[in-house]
This record gives structure tokens, sequence and C-alpha cells, in this order.
């Protein structure tokens, strides 16, 4: 079932340009100059129920306009959105009862009151039933650890006891969505593993939907299989990581031959090849040849001791991305 639908979906703003110094500010007072800016431009998206997907751009690439978008903050400025069959402006208050939202430093919760109290306005909200409310909690605190701090103020929190509360928040009323704008920003190994933890746990055993954008490299390898890349407001590549992964990069395999071995350039798609002593680290394009057929084919010429197959490398797939985009 889909529960995100987006087609043609774009966000222009229009945006003032002051004039330099005295002059042009007096000049604004007349007339006024402007410029438009396309944040997001003829957007097609697709998100399966239950699904996990990682939103991915640089800074500016659109991906915070179009999750506003899609939870109704923002109208777009042409295009179609359904969200489990609302139109997520128009029905906001519908469209609100059937999502969570993290966005990042932007806290959901109430800063002079206890974490507890919090909840509780939030347990009304959303009409959650005191039983299952409190089974949630507990569920909760399970893996967040919500009881270490569930009486002080939430401006006391650390910035790591915030994010495990704002997530639990987001998730409270087991939506059928949840956006999450980096929640793991900025905080530290042990948090962000619980915070991984959780979200996995609600996605498989709940059927919640993710959302998840992200500069971090973890969050996109231990929770997104599927990824869209954003770049300039333009989706350019909708996909699985693995495949990303293969395209972008090169693999490399090393070996440790008996004896001297020549392998480049006698069998296709070697690259090149780099040896130290009886090692050779090979690299290749999995285009051109696979590893299996590469290890078969250095096993038919060459006495091999020993090989490894080198995991690609997603952070530097990554940053290619947000460094150079990515053509179609």
């Amino acid at each position: 079932m889909t529960l995100i639908e987006a087609e043609n979906l774009s966000k222009t703003f229009r945006i003032y340009n002051q004039g330099e110094g005295v002059k042009g500010y007096l000049k604004s007072f007349v007339s006024r100059d402007y410029r438009e800016v396309d944040a997001v431009e003829d957007l097609d998206l697709e998100i399966e129920e239950g699904e996990m997907v990682g939103y991915i751009g640089s800074n500016g690439a659109g991906k915070s306009t179009t999750v506003k978008m899609l939870t109704g903050i923002l109208e777009p400025s042409s295009g179609r959105i359904e969200i489990d069959g609302l139109d997520p402006h128009a029905q906001r208050k519908r469209n609100a009862m059937n999502i969570g939202v993290v966005f990042g430093q932007k806290t959901q919760l109430w800063w002079d009151l206890p974490v507890k109290e919090s909840f509780r306005l939030l347990k009304e909200i959303y009409e959650v039933p005191d039983e299952k409310y409190d089974e949630r909690i507990d569920r909760f605190d399970d893996v967040l650890q919500l009881s270490e701090f569930w009486d002080q103020p939430v401006r006391k929190l650390s910035l790591g006891q915030k994010m495990r509360c704002e997530l639990a928040a987001s998730f409270l009323h087991y939506p059928k969505i949840v956006y999450l704008d980096e929640p793991t920003i900025g905080l530290d190994v042990a948090v962000k593993e619980r915070i991984r933890e959780f979200i996995k746990e609600m996605n498989s055993e709940e059927e919640i939907t993710v959302m998840l954008t992200t500069h971090d490299i973890g969050d996109i390898e231990d929770l997104c299989e599927r990824i869209v890349v954003l770049d300039e407001g333009k989706k350019i590549y909708d996909g699985s990581l693995d495949a990303l992964v293969n395209r972008f990069t090169s693999r490399r395999l090393l070996v440790e031959f008996r004896g001297d071995a020549d392998v480049y350039p006698e069998i296709e798609g070697v690259l090149e090849t780099e040896e130290s002593g009886s090692e050779v680290e090979i690299v290749f394009d999995p285009g051109t040849v696979s590893a299996s057929d590469l290890i078969s084919g250095l096993l038919e010429r060459h006495e091999v001791v020993d090989f490894q197959l080198k995991e690609p490398d997603v952070e530097s797939v990554v940053k290619k991305i947000y460094n150079e985009g990515l053509e179609e």
C-alpha cells in the first residue's frame, strides 16, 4: 500500500533582493526586486507502507522543504501530494493524527514542564488510551531509558536526552508515518545507537513507515535499504543503497599469491593493482566483472594463498554525491 505519493511536486520561494548600502535601502521603500528560487522541482515520490527511506542531499538541496510539504507545514507551489489519501496542507489536522515528526533541534515538548507532563499532554492530544499509553512508555523506556530524566524539566535536559524524548514523542501514538529530520545530529555514539535501535524496532515490529533525512553515514548504513538523493531541488537517484554504492565505486580485492603474479591487464574489468610483496590489491569495476568471476579467473591463472573482498566505502560515495552530484 502506498502511503506517500507526490507527483510533479514543486516549491518556489520569492526572495527579496535589497540593493547595497543606504541607496539600496532607500530604494526598497519605492520598489522592491525579487527573484524566484526553486527549492523543490518536479519531484515524483512514492513510499510504501512499512518502508524506511533515507532522503539525502547536500545542504540546500530541498530535503527539509520536501518534508515540510509532506507534513502540511508548507503548501506546494504546484504538483500533487497524498499522504494516506489526505492532502496534507488542506487536511492538516487529520494528517497530523497519522504522522510523527522530529525536526532536528526544534522541540515538540513543553520547555518548563517535566518530561512526564509533556508526554501526558501529548497523550491527550493524540487520544492515546491509558492502558496503551502505559505500555508504550514502558516499552520506550526499555530502549531509550527515559526514566533517567522523567521528572526533569525539558529545559534541563542534555541534547542527547532531549532527542530521546523527541523520538519517543513522535512515536507515542503509533502513527502510520514518522518523518525524522537529522535525529542524531550532535549526539555521541552511545545515544546514536539507542536511537537507531529504537527506530528499527518501531519500523520492523509496528510497520511504521519512516522517512529519514540525515548527513550521518551511520544512519544511512544502519537504517536505510532504499535512499532518495536530492540535488538542487531535483531527484537524481531513487533506489537501493547497495545499487548506488556499486554504481558509484570500484571494488577492491586483496589477494595473497604464492610467488609473483601479473593480473593486469589479463582479466577484463581490472582497473589497477598495487603490489606489496606477495600481496596485491586489485581495483576492479563490478559493472564489467563480478567479484566471483574475478576470483575464479585468478584461481585459474595463479596459485592463490588467500583473498579478501573489501566492502565499498559508503562514506566516500555519499561525500562524492554531496560534492559533485550524481548524473542519471
